[in-house]
């Protein structure tokens, strides 16, 4: 009941803001035109879709060349996932759990999470899928580990498996071929948990390397930058060393890394703060440099001032300008480089699961979009892959795409955490 007063109360909020004038165009691309900043204060616009799920024999909307089955069904808030070398597709199922409320904003936001299925018990498990008859749908589905906390990344080097727990990187026997890891881990670094909670693994090429994604606690800093300490960035660890470093700082939830490959450098998704409107400021794709510094929570966009955050103007004046605006609010999870033919159609590019808003009044994301790549760099439109996972009148959500990743048969696959399903694309 409190979430729907919740809802109604938001739908008001909504109104209001339209009445007050809302954009009409995303800002997207290497130029985006990014409106003047409204600060919401404490009445921000609360609009998130109730989770729905898929009924029998629905499914997204392929973009025209494509088409897509489910994988894998029946599963518990799938997020992300990782390909072994044998064709084994494991999936981390994990789910945002509630805590540290302090204001009647806090309980309202949890009320309007539990309602679109995105807080609640965590499963804290992977699950592993197997195709064994290569008709693409995964035969197999059956626990590869449980008693996780709040896993995310996973990364295999050798006979090491590695885990992104919530609060710590941790390291696990693995044998070839094996359908299931019991044995104890160790811990090889450790996180603040909470807040974003989400702990992304990416290997280097040579695999000497681990590059973790490690979120604020906070949307700007709200509880001091004390509690923000060793978070938004993204991590080096050194495998052979076990020591750490942060690679680059100021990314307030930097989520999906995925590897350009003809440069070799390294790219990630940024969700940006709320509070400043429905364009202001755009989540991102960027190129990350070594000791880069990317603004949050000073200032987004280069250098363009938050005035709601107590200013660091030596910090402001190295922040780096992102490469690529993916429109505001559309939370941006997953990425993975996409090689040219592929899928039908598509150039060299970046795939990016688009999980969806809920902090502005008309919604955007819930989709699995693509950025085309030409010598290294972003260049051209975005297009979508996959959508239809939102209502028509956008009081639903029937599935949120979350990870990407090319499946062991060259298809992509797609993780739908309010689907609670694994879907392939492939050409039609």
């Amino acid at each position: 009941m409190f979430a729907q007063l919740v809802a109604l109360l938001g739908a008001v909020i909504v109104m209001f803001r339209r009445i007050q004038g809302t954009p009409q165009v995303q800002a997207v691309g290497t130029a985006p035109a990014i409106p003047l900043a409204k600060p919401q204060g404490a009445m921000p616009t609360l609009k998130m879709p109730t989770a729905q799920g898929w009924a029998r024999g629905q499914t997204p909307v392929a973009a025209p060349g494509l088409k897509v089955n489910a994988f894998a069904s029946g599963l518990k808030h799938p997020r992300w996932i990782n390909v072994l070398p044998n064709g084994d597709v494991l999936v981390a199922e994990a789910l945002t759990v509630p805590g540290g409320i302090k204001s009647v904003f806090d309980y309202a936001m949890v009320s309007t999470m539990k309602r679109a299925a995105a807080a609640g018990t965590s499963p804290n498990r992977i699950t592993l899928l197997r195709d064994t008859n290569r008709d693409g749908v995964a035969e197999v589905q059956q626990i590869f580990m449980e008693g996780l906390n709040q896993p995310f990344g996973m990364a295999l080097l050798g006979e090491t498996f590695y885990v992104g727990n919530t609060d710590a990187l941790v390291a696990f026997p693995y044998t070839p071929g094996a359908d299931r890891i019991a044995a104890p881990g160790r811990t090889l670094a450790n996180f603040k948990p909470g807040g974003h909670w989400t702990r992304s693994i990416l290997p280097s090429p040579d695999g000497t390397k681990l590059y973790i994604g490690v979120g604020s606690l906070s949307n700007i800093g709200d509880n001091g930058m004390e509690a923000e300490k060793g978070r938004a960035a993204i991590y080096e660890f050194d495998v052979a060393t076990g020591s750490s470093r942060i690679f680059a700082g100021g990314l307030r939830n930097p989520v999906g890394l995925a590897w350009e490959p003809t440069t070799g450098v390294l790219w990630t998704v940024v969700n940006e703060r709320d509070g400043l409107g429905d364009e202001t400021p755009p989540d991102y794709l960027t190129s990350v440099r070594d000791g880069g510094f990317y603004g949050w929570p000073y200032c987004y966009w280069g250098q363009t001032v938050d005035d709601r955050v107590p200013q660091d103007k030596a910090l402001v004046a190295t922040a780096i300008r992102p490469d690529y605006a993916l429109g505001g609010h559309t939370a941006s999870l997953g990425l993975c480089w996409l090689p040219a033919g592929t899928l039908p159609g598509f150039p060299d590019g970046m795939v990016i699961g688009q999980h969806g808003s809920w902090n502005r009044s008309t919604l955007a994301g819930y989709r699995v979009a693509f950025v085309p790549f030409e010598n290294g760099r972003p260049a051209g439109p975005v297009r979508v892959i996959l959508s239809g996972f939102l209502a028509p009148d956008e009081k639903a959500s029937y599935g949120r795409p979350v990870g990407v990743t090319i499946g062991p048969d060259g298809s992509l696959l797609v993780a739908d955490d309010v689907g609670d399903a694994i879907w392939r694309v492939t050409g039609a």
